[in-house]
């Protein structure tokens, strides 16, 4: 029995939910309600004790950490494999998902707006020392504060935007051999970049999507979405108001 514990919008949960299409496994899909802090509840931190999405429990037993629960997920469910046969080709597969991985604060200073920053900036002071006080890392609270106070400037955002497009140079070069990221296949290297990718063409910087600008990620990206599993996996918009960049 898996149950899934995640939020549609989240690039963590969205990975997994890719992972767990691909191996055609059939889960329990529960919401986590991040703009009702769901995830920051004591209910919630029982099973996740850094208060973040997903949270994957398997046979009673919970996992956290999207790059770890699909790893498990392979092991545990080898087919159809998601992994790189040779143990060198995993280990790049482990450095790309720590890669995208570091490129995950570049992606809240675009989406926390949308997610949560009218409610934050509406909190009292004491309303937000009480949000604070239940998250427990010091990262997250950051990033709270500073969506609550102080929002990310335009500057910030054109210096994460060309993070996020260097993301792809990275990605052009690592695809040039086969057309996919790490071992000439389909792996949890790509499922990693599939949210970060996914946002950057909806709206951190379209017109680097373009397939006159990195056109081996353009192919890829048309490759990933007609994989049937892609579908399944509720990929959608990460919100439905177009704001400029």
């Amino acid at each position: 029995m898996i149950v899934l514990y995640n939020a549609p919008r989240s690039s963590a949960s969205r990975r997994v939910r890719l992972c767990l299409e691909e191996k055609g496994l059939p889960y329990d899909n529960r919401a986590v309600d991040m703009e009702r802090l769901e995830h920051h509840s004591a209910g919630y931190l029982e099973i996740n004790p850094d208060g973040v999405v997903p949270t994957m429990v398997h046979d009673g037993r919970p996992l956290h950490e999207s790059g770890t629960i699909c790893e498990y997920l392979d092991e545990s469910f080898p087919d159809p494999p998601l992994r790189p046969e040779t143990p060198y080709d995993r280990a790049l597969m482990r450095n790309w998902v720590r890669h995208v991985d570091g490129r995950i604060h570049d992606l809240i200073v675009f989406n926390w707006r949308h997610a949560f920053g009218d409610m934050a900036s509406k909190w009292t002071d004491d309303e937000l020392a009480a949000v604070l006080a239940r998250i427990p890392s010091e990262e997250r609270r950051q990033s709270w504060l500073r969506v609550a106070r102080r929002p990310y400037t335009d500057e910030e955002r054109a210096a994460a935007r060309g993070r996020l497009v260097a993301l792809l140079g990275r990605m052009e070069a690592a695809l040039a051999p086969s057309g996919w990221l790490v071992g000439g296949a389909y792996s949890i290297a790509d499922i990693a970049a599939v949210p970060f990718v996914k946002r950057i063409e909806e709206e951190i910087a379209p017109d680097q999507m373009a397939r006159g600008k990195h056109p081996l990620v353009a192919g890829w990206w048309s490759r990933v979405q007609a994989r049937p599993a892609f579908g399944r996996a509720d990929i959608g918009p990460f919100t439905d108001r177009p704001v400029a960049p």
